[in-house]
């Protein structure tokens, strides 16, 4: 019997006017077969607007998806249920106390959703920072729906990037693997912060200055190493990964390597995105939008230090999410500019990719899978 699993793709359905495009219709959901690498088309879910990221619970029967609206003051999180043969059923959505949200994930516990808001300054038709939040937290009912959130962050500063850098950016909200801290990004202001958890709410009492990266980074995405003593940040900005190692009892990181997603000699305009590790941990990838590829590193297994090994093409332009499947075999790229999801083949032991088919789909903005 083939190995299943099911693919969701979140496409921008509303104008932004910082964005190319929106020729999505919503979420739409796929079959993928692992063994023959093919995608079937199951159905489209509409009546959400620009669902820009997707978070699973542990057991896949629920999602939480983040509506990225220019012009409004605040973005809501959604909460569908996920039925078995992969329809979504609508349960609720919350507002989340800021602007431009674009990134949502849960707690190791399963028990909260967090949602992060990148705008924190006066675009056109924004008067004020109001409410001008970083983050909130999201208490989970029983049926997957959400509460109201019981805690939310602020942020301050800025960095040296005109335009990019004039204010806070969050991007990205990640529970450590205890579930004492959640560490977010900050674009804006090229910082990571640990924030203290504790029955879903935050608080820097009891945790560690945010670590500063090199001015002019624009730390996005995150991810813990399977060790839970190291983590990898993608610099949207800088074009480089950081790696990092933690401090489990404080909460604390360290700069450990910083290396360049590009090739040498590239002097274009480049914006990362997405990384994702190998199953195993002997790889990670690395989003380049502008380049328009995915690096590739090998993942020193003692040291946890990175050795760059090349680009590959995404077959696309402007990659704004990547996906690796259940498996590991196959890695699923959300070209933003170019409607297009492309399939590449993973080799397990060299990590190298090679693409084996194509899509279309209207300005795909994130896409995740899991095994059925």
């Amino acid at each position: 019997m083939s190995q299943k699993a099911r693919v969701l793709v979140g496409a921008l359905t509303r104008e932004t006017p910082y964005f190319k495009q929106a020729h999505g219709e919503g979420i739409t959901v796929f079959e993928f077969d692992e063994d023959g690498g093919t995608l079937s088309r199951q159905y489209c879910q509409t009546g959400i607007d620009n669902p820009s990221f997707i978070a699973f619970d542990a057991t896949h029967s629920h999602i939480y998806v983040t509506t990225e609206v220019f012009g409004w003051n605040e973005g809501t999180l959604s909460a569908y249920a996920l039925s078995a043969d992969g329809r979504l059923r609508y349960i609720n959505k919350q507002v989340t106390g800021g602007s431009i949200t674009t990134h949502t994930g849960l707690d190791r516990s399963g028990s909260f959703a967090f949602a992060v808001n990148y705008s924190h300054e006066a675009w056109e038709g924004f008067a004020e920072e109001i409410p001008g939040h970083a983050m909130a937290v999201f208490p989970l009912q029983a049926d997957g729906g959400l509460e109201p959130p019981i805690s939310m962050v602020k942020h301050q500063g800025q960095g040296p990037v005109p335009i990019r850098q004039t204010c806070p950016h969050p991007h990205c909200a990640v529970a450590s693997p205890d579930n004492r801290f959640v560490i977010v990004t900050d674009l804006g202001t090229d910082r990571i912060h640990s924030y203290r958890f504790r029955n879903g709410r935050l608080s820097v009492d009891g945790a560690p200055p945010p670590l500063q990266l090199e001015p002019g980074s624009g730390p996005r995405h995150f991810i813990f190493a399977p060790s839970g003593d190291r983590a990898y940040a993608i610099n949207e900005l800088g074009g480089t990964i950081a790696y990092l190692g933690y401090d489990a009892e404080t909460g604390a990181f360290e700069l450990r390597q910083t290396v360049s997603t590009l090739p040498d000699g590239y002097a274009e305009l480049n914006n990362c995105s997405e990384l994702q590790l190998s199953p195993d941990g002997r790889f990670l990838y690395g989003a380049n939008r502008g380049h328009n590829s995915l690096a590739r590193f090998a993942v020193d297994p003692q040291s946890g230090r990175l050795t760059p090994l090349g680009q590959t093409p995404t077959g696309g332009e402007w990659p704004r999410n990547f996906t690796l499947s259940p498996s590991g075999r196959h890695v699923l790229v959300a070209n933003q500019n170019s409607d297009s999801l492309t399939i590449f083949r993973r080799d397990e032991k060299t990590g190298a990719l090679t693409q084996t088919d194509s899509i279309a789909i209207g300005t795909p903005m994130v896409v995740k899978a899991y095994a059925i």
